[in-house]
This record gives structure tokens, sequence and C-alpha cells, in this order.
């Protein structure tokens, strides 16, 4: 055998290694998968409370035409670019290559957002674990590794019974079966009179005594971060080993997996709402949360509040759907699973609140206290006001189980789907090295060990401060800023009649226009301004903890704002280095509008030899050699004789 046929069959071998892309196994999958993402805590522990701080039912208004401005639209059009293109992060962008940092920009937004995201599965793991008991731990004080003596039920609290005896002497004494006697015969008859020295300074309950002190083992700010500790570490080790169990075969196997995540939590979900439904003061709570006040609908900020809960609920700019979209067959239907997401996805939310405020108004009627009084939001519902509920009821352990069980659940699927968006923007920029063999369930472990890594000081006694930092800066206004330059991106520069066409090259009709209307107009006008209000109504991170609230250090602040700016600046960083590689002129202001690197069934006719910056990058010649699965690129021959096929490496 001669040199040349070794080389040729060692070519064709290497050509035989090569993992094809995936698609979804069915068309049920995809949407399953898309409710299971977006579906999540937020929903639960989110929604619910927002909806109460901003008017009831009220709320409802400015949220549902959130939906229809921003939420809705947005999806589907990062679900679209995702199926168009059949790839995704960096490179889904070449559909409009001058706004290829958007890709890199929601690579960085996820990766931070999958770190902090399984801390929580661990703490509900941990709670999980510890619910299997005869007795909730977080039931009572009489535990010394954890209960300070701050810590109460309020039950028996002592009184003041103090009275005067004799004023002109300056007697004190007790007040005894409604009979003020003297410190004396108090003392004679066994009763203690009340001496207020003896208090703590302030007094909590024994269900945020055990989340501070057992589970969190909290210190007293970012910079006393401590030692790790070993159970939640654990429980996050644990946590990524079901993440990794679950994606390690890629879409083929999270898909059968998402039957169950997706699904199932809403057994759990009716489960409980009918056991709330049941319990004294429940009807007080729905009331509480439903009772509309028109008046606040003046407050720019319960818009804010509106327009923020969508991008968070509908996971809008996080990239992940691009990948989602991407498992897509072509002539898929996404734009009705758009529809179906969004009615179920805004309709958990609502459930949810039923849920969440049947059982705060039995919380408030055992505890004698207004439901304002103990209504929270975010981990402080799931980790005090629910675990605190739970001790209320009968067979207390058993529904603890299913609570926690239910949050696993709702966070797992989110939280996969999260890491294959990193998984799969980073394997589709290098398909030639990592869909070759088992390299990609190399890679993905690689992944799922280093956002393992950067969770591990976030389970310290100074982790929450760490995750208050990555929540607070890493994920919340920069989504809006990109989102914005998607719908710029594709509806103003690459063209909203062109994508309108792709989109009915894909499922053979044409689109409702409203979809274009959005893109163009209504949503990045929608962006921008809740990004500007938000920006206006600006404070800075603190924590609020029984003790006082913890005001976070400048350095901590200004690490919190450089993981904001590093998420943000690819995307201007891209027009840089465009402008600087190819010059400003009329044609490449054009080509870098232009699509790069479509196939033949994504091209109209009036495409077929479109010249894109492709065409000026002469440095790749040998890209199909190192790229063989990708397809030749076809352009127009510079000299006018027809077209011509050559191979160029990617910008």
């Amino acid at each position: 055998m001669t040199k040349k046929e070794k080389k040729d069959e060692s070519n064709e071998h290497e050509e035989e290694e090569l993992v094809q892309r995936e698609t979804w196994g069915n068309k049920f999958e995809f949407l399953l998968a898309c409710i299971g993402f977006s579906v999540g805590l937020g929903n639960v522990w989110r929604f619910p409370y927002l909806c109460y701080k901003n008017g009831g039912g009220a709320f409802l208004i400015p949220y549902l035409i959130c939906v229809v401005v921003g939420g809705i639209p947005l999806f589907y059009l990062e679900v679209a670019v995702g199926q168009f293109m059949g790839v995704a992060g960096i490179n889904a962008w070449n559909i409009c290559p001058f706004f290829r940092g958007i890709g890199l920009s929601t690579l960085i937004i996820v990766f931070f957002l999958n770190c902090y995201y399984n801390v929580i599965l661990a703490w509900a793991f941990r709670y999980f674990f510890a619910s299997f008991t005869s007795r909730l731990p977080w039931t009572d004080c009489d535990y010394d590794d954890w209960a300070t003596e701050h810590c109460s039920t309020f039950e028996a609290q002592p009184k003041d019974n103090r009275c005067m005896f004799d004023e002109a002497q300056n007697v004190t004494g007790a007040i005894v079966n409604g009979t003020c006697v003297s410190k004396w015969t108090a003392v004679a008859l066994n009763v203690t009179i009340f001496d207020p020295s003896t208090l703590a300074s302030y007094y909590v309950e024994p269900v945020t005594e055990y989340w501070e002190n057992k589970v969190l083992a909290i210190s007293d700010g970012i910079d006393q971060m401590g030692p790790a500790k070993w159970d939640l570490v654990l429980c996050l080790l644990f946590a990524w080993i079901v993440v990794y169990a679950c994606i390690c075969k890629g879409i083929r196997s999270s898909g059968k997996v998402m039957y169950v995540t997706a699904t199932s939590p809403y057994i759990f979900m009716a489960v409980l709402l009918i056991r709330n439904a049941m319990l004294e003061g429940a009807k007080e709570g729905i009331t509480f949360y439903l009772k509309p006040d028109l008046a606040k609908l003046k407050d720019t900020q319960v818009w804010v509040d509106a327009g923020t809960q969508i991008f968070f609920s509908y996971s809008i700019s996080l990239g992940a759907l691009t990948a989602l979209g991407s498992y897509n067959k072509f002539n898929h239907n996404s734009y009705r699973d758009c529809i179906i997401f969004a009615l179920v996805n805004s309709g958990t939310s609502i459930f949810a609140g039923f849920i969440i405020f049947s059982i705060l108004g039995h919380m408030a009627h055992v505890q004698g206290k207004e439901i304002a009084d103990v209504a929270e939001a975010g981990p402080g519902l799931a980790f005090i006001a629910y675990p605190k509920a739970l001790t209320l009821l009968p067979a207390a352990p058993f529904w603890s189980v299913m609570f926690f069980l239910m949050v696993i659940l709702l966070g797992l699927d989110s939280q996969f789907v999260g890491v294959e968006g990193v998984v799969t923007a980073i394997v589709d920029q290098f398909p030639g090295y990592l869909r070759k063999g088992h390299r990609k369930e190399i890679f993905i472990a690689f992944v799922c060990v280093l956002q393992f890594l950067c969770g591990l000081p976030m389970v310290c006694p100074g982790g929450m401060y760490v995750f208050q930092l990555f929540d607070y800066y890493s994920g919340s206004k920069i989504i809006l800023f990109v989102a914005a330059f998607m719908c710029i991106a594709v509806a103003w520069c690459y063209g909203i009649r062109r994508f309108y066409d792709n989109i009915e090259m894909m499922y053979g009709w044409r689109i409702n226009p409203y979809m274009g209307i959005g893109w163009f107009i209504f949503s990045p006008i929608f962006s921008m301004t809740i990004f500007v209000l938000s920006t206006i109504d600006y404070s800075e991170l603190d924590y609020r903890r029984p003790k006082g609230t913890y005001i976070y250090p400048t350095w901590a602040v200004a690490i919190g704002w450089s993981m904001a700016g590093f998420a943000a600046i690819w995307i201007p960083i891209g027009w840089i280095y465009h402008l600087i590689k190819y010059g400003v002129s009329k044609e490449t202001i054009k080509l870098f509008f232009t699509p790069i690197g479509l196939k033949s069934h994504q091209q109209r006719p009036q495409d077929v030899g479109e010249k894109t910056l492709l065409d000026l990058d002469m440095k790749g010649r040998n890209y199909q050699k190192q790229n063989p699965e990708l397809p030749t690129i076809t352009y127009a021959n510079k000299s006018g004789g027809g077209a011509t096929n050559q191979t160029f490496d990617h910008l």
C-alpha cells in the first residue's frame, strides 16, 4: 500500500469517527426541554412574591402585557435563530457576523448562572435528606449545635409582668393573678419578675437559625469565607453527578429524562395545593394574593418587576434556547411550541402563587400575624417561610420530602439544559475535535467539574454573600442589554423580511406579522426601557439578616460589576474586531450583516452566490480540510464566470 493510499484510508477512518450532530428524538421533546429549562424555581419563589408586592391581581396586567410585547417574541427569536442556523453559540450568530459577540456574551452569562444555580439544588438536597426523620429538625430550638440564645418559638417567651408596688418607696413588684404584689411576695410565691436585661438583643424562629447556623454556618461577611462545609460540598457534588448523568449522552438521554423532570413537578404541585386548600387561613392567603390594587399600576417599579420577571422565567438571553432550537429538525414547527410554552410558563407562575399563598395564609393564621409579615421571596421563601409552614402540618416530614423533591425536580432540568447550552456552544465551535469518539462525554465532564469548582466558594460560611453577588450582577440587567441587540441584529441588520422568508422556508407557510413587529419595534424598546429604568433605580447590593443588614464592601461590588461587564463587553469587542480587520466601506458594512456558512437549503434563490465576509478572509483555505463535516461555501466568482467552490476558515 502506497503512502497516499494509507493517508486516504486514515482520513476516511477519521471521518467515520466524527459523530453526527444530534436532533430531538421526537417533536414533543423540544417542548418538554423548553418547559423544563424555563419553568423553574423563579416561577415558584419569585412570581408569587412580586404579585403580592405589586398590587396582587393587578400585577397580572403589566405581567401579561410584558409577555405579549417581550416574552413571546424574544423567546421565539432565540429558538428560531438556533433552528434555522442548526448550531448554537457564536456560530448561530453567523446569521449576522457583526453581532457574533452576542453568542459569546450569552455563553458567559449561562456559565455564571450554572455555577450558582446548582448551589440552590445543593441546599434543596440538604433539606430533602434532613426531612427523612420523625420530626423536622427546624421545628424548635432544642438543638445545641445550631440554636443560639436568639432562637425562640415565640410561644414560651417570658411576659413582662412588672408593676410598681409602692411608687413612693420606689418598690417594684409583679402581677400575680391580676394583682400587683411586692417583689418579696413574688419571690415567696415562686414567681419570677421579668428582667429585660436577660433577654437577647433580638429573637428569630428556629427555622431561620437552622438555615443560617446549621445549613449555611454563615459568617459575618464576604471577607470571612472560612473552610468549606463538607455536607454542602457533598450535596453540591451529588447535584453535579446527577446533572452529568442526565446529559452525558447528549440530548438523546436528556430528552428522555425530561419526561420525568418536566412533568412530575406538576403532580407534586397539584398534591400540595389540594393539601394546602384544606388548611385554615388558606382562603385569606389566596385572597391576599389576588386582591387587585390598581393604584399600584402608576408605579414604574411595578412595570420593571413585570419585565424582569419575564426575562427570568422565559430564560431569555442565556443562549440555551438557541441551543435547544438548534437540535430541531429544519422543518419543525417551533412557532406552535413557543405559543404553548408561553401558556404553560405563565400559567405555572400563576398556579404556583395559589400553592405558596395558601400555605402562607395558614402560617399567618396560626402565628396570629399579617400575611405580609410572613411573605418572602427567593431563597427565603423556599428555605425559611415554606419549611416553617411545613412544621405546622400533620405528618410534616412527608410533606417536607414532597416539597423539596418538587424543588429539586424544578431546578434539575433547568440546570442540565443550562449546562447543555454551554457544552453545545463550544462543541459547535470546535466540532472537528469534540465530536469524535467519546470526546464530547469527556468534555461535558470537564465542564461539570469546572463549574463545580466555581461553586465551591458558595458552600463556605461566607458562601451566601458570594451567591448573592453572582445572582445580582452576573445575570440580571445584562440580559436586558443583550436581548435588545439580538432584536437589532436580526430585525434591523439581517433584515426582518429575509428572516421571515427563512422561517417560511422552514415551515412552508408564513407566520403572523406580529412577531416581526415585535422584533423590529416592541421588543427592543421593551428591553432597553426596562434596562434604563432598572439602572435608574439601581441600589448597591446588600444582604438582610435578622441581626442586621450587611452592606457589601466596595471591592466586592467592583467584582460584581466586573462579572457583568465581562459578559456584556464581547458585543462591542466584536464590532471593533470587524471594523479593524475589514475596515469601513460600503461593501464591508453590507457584508457585516450578510450571513456566512449557509447551506443550500438555507438559501433563497436570490441568496445563491451571495458574497460574504469569507471572501475577504483568505487565511482559511484549509478550513474544509480541517473540518470535513461542514459544507463547502459557494459564492459568486469574482471574474463573473458563474459560481465557484472554495473553502475558507471561520472568522
